[in-house]
């Protein structure tokens, strides 16, 4: 690598945050103890594992507390600072070492840059036989919880990591694994190792994205990455998503690995059509995709990783006229739905662990747990219903994602009561598909005046729709508004010969619909000038500031 590579990675490590745990700045201005470098070599490792890290980083030469750069003596030979790597490895579990060791010469002094790999999976990493972690800055030994998270990732039998034993690089897609590389980039982009990425060769790329273990081909690379015709490395196991539609049209399509890519190809099957809401309290209607992308391709990967392959099934989507629904083979495998949607838990499990982290390395999912929420975030910000998860049936996962209006009342009081906590909007959800709800959840959205009826028959309070329901009244009749309101213009400035903004104000403010403010009506007269202006080329104005006046364009003809 470059020194000016070098020194703008390290100029990355330095503004990471100080109470990062896997990473760590010592002074080491002549030599360091082998000992304590081990034991930070296992706590760093260990760390990173937790922390779902790439890596983890020891720096010598510079000052910790300041991040000052204060140089460092450390195995100036190169021959002696190689040798550090057989020497780890010797006193380390798995006999793990140095990823890479950089030396980078700062204009204020040396600096040497380890690169710890993360602990693998289930296996703590050991220094001299001793599990070792970190407490904020502090090294120590690796406290019970920690241990037990690592190892527990053994406790389950991972599908997903197996090695194809006769699976070569031939079997992965190049497209694939360029965009792999591009998305696994694009994450890491303000990571010290950025620069790094692109020249790394296929296998360390495939290693370090976690899709490969130690250059040999996993099941996680043939999902993700895999030619069509490799998916016979993990039969008996069914590697298919089925797209089927059904409305008044029939259809169907399977698509296979690489689903890193056929994943997008699926989303483009589905028809996406642009709908109308009538916002609360606006002129022009707000309008948004029936379903939004990133909801949809949400789903699809978490089908998709937490899919029970040993079940032999496919993942289905399938579409209607006004939804979509995935459904994928095993039950819901950490926690509960609440957990995701109100609560900030981070899954500690997975089905499909190594999968998993693929995923996340070339940014198809987050593992850290928010994907669900923000499905459910985004879904309310467009006023729609909420996603439905039925995971009552214990052998599948049901997801259903909502593209249509179920009760106009309850996206009026969404567009009214944009503050209403996620909670609440869930509690009303359930109340406008006709699910039941507990009575002391009913009593707080009673008082909220959010729903009304008796007692579990529950309905979303019906006087928040009623201005929505006046103004979108006022919309279905806009057109033939705007052209009467454009001709009154026009027949003004004929008689007159020209108006200012007072002046146009004064002729059509009163006469625009009592749903619209005050602000709204100057917006609309406003928007109507522009129209007659630039689009209409039947109006212009004369003049600049507060003397401008409108006068027609006299040598072209109107149809008002």
């Amino acid at each position: 690598m470059k020194q000016s590579e070098l020194l703008q990675q390290l100029e990355q490590l330095l503004t990471l945050p100080h109470e990062t745990e896997w990473v760590e700045f010592k002074e080491a201005r002549n030599q360091y103890d082998f000992n304590k470098l081990g034991k930070y070599f296992s706590a760093l490792s260990n760390e990173a594992n937790l922390k779902n890290q790439a890596c983890g980083w020891l720096v010598f030469g510079v000052v910790d507390n300041d991040r000052s750069i204060c140089g460092s003596r450390f195995r100036e030979n190169p021959t002696d600072l190689n040798n550090l790597k057989q020497e780890v490895a010797a006193q380390t579990s798995g006999n793990l070492t140095f990823l890479d060791i950089h030396v980078v010469d700062h204009p204020h002094g040396r600096v040497v840059i380890f690169l710890i790999p993360p602990a693998p999976q289930s296996v703590p990493t050991a220094w001299k036989g001793h599990w070792y972690g970190r407490d904020g800055e502090s090294i120590g030994p690796l406290n019970l919880q920690e241990l037990e998270t690592i190892r527990s990732q053994a406790m389950i039998d991972d599908w997903s990591a197996k090695i194809c034993a006769d699976a070569s690089l031939d079997d992965l897609n190049p497209q694939a694994i360029a965009i792999a590389r591009a998305n696994f980039h694009a994450k890491n982009k303000n990571k010290p190792f950025a620069t790094d990425i692109d020249s790394w060769s296929v296998e360390i790329f495939l290693d370090r994205a976690k899709i490969t273990i130690g250059g040999q081909i996993t099941r996680t690379a043939i999902l993700l990455l895999g030619q069509p015709e490799a998916v016979h490395h993990l039969q008996p196991a069914v590697a298919q998503i089925t797209w089927q539609l059904k409305t008044e049209e029939q259809a169907y399509e399977h698509f296979g690995p690489p689903f890193l890519m056929t994943t997008s190809d699926l989303y483009s099957r589905i028809r996406n059509t642009m709908q109308k809401i009538d916002v609360f309290n606006q002129l022009v209607p707000l309008e948004v995709l029936k379903h939004e992308k990133w909801v949809v391709l949400e789903a699809l990967h978490n089908a998709i990783v937490h899919q029970d392959y040993g079940l032999q099934s496919r993942v289905i989507v399938t579409e209607t006229i006004d939804q979509l629904q995935f459904e994928s083979a095993g039950r819901f495998f950490e926690g509960n739905l609440a957990d995701y949607t109100l609560g900030d838990k981070t899954p500690q499990r997975y089905r499909n662990r190594f999968l998993a982290d693929a995923m996340v390395n070339v940014n198809m999912i987050d593992t850290m747990g928010y994907g669900i929420r923000r499905m459910f975030t985004e879904q309310r910000e467009r006023f729609y219903p909420l996603p439905d998860f039925d995971t009552s049936n214990l052998d599948k996962v049901l997801v259903t994602i909502y593209g249509k209006v179920i009760d106009p009342h309850y996206t009026a009081a969404l567009m009214e009561h944009r503050d209403l906590p996620l909670e609440t909007v869930i509690l009303l959800d359930q109340v406008q598909k006709r699910h039941a709800i507990g009575r002391d959840e009913a009593r707080r959205l009673r008082r909220q005046k959010l729903v009304e009826g008796r007692y579990p028959r529950l309905f979303v309070a019906a006087h928040i729709a009623s201005a929505t329901d006046d103004k979108a009244q006022y919309i279905k009749s806009r057109a033939f508004d705007d052209a009467h309101y454009k001709k009154m213009v026009i027949e003004y400035l004929r008689k007159y010969g020209h108006a200012s903004r007072k002046d146009i104000d004064m002729l059509l403010m009163d006469k625009l619909s009592d749903v619209l403010d005050e602000k709204q009506k100057r917006n609309k007269v406003r928007n109507l000038l522009y129209a007659m202006s630039r689009r209409d080329r039947t109006i212009r104005s004369v003049g600049s500031g507060r003397s401008s006046k409108w006068t027609l364009i006299l040598d072209k003809k109107t149809k008002y």
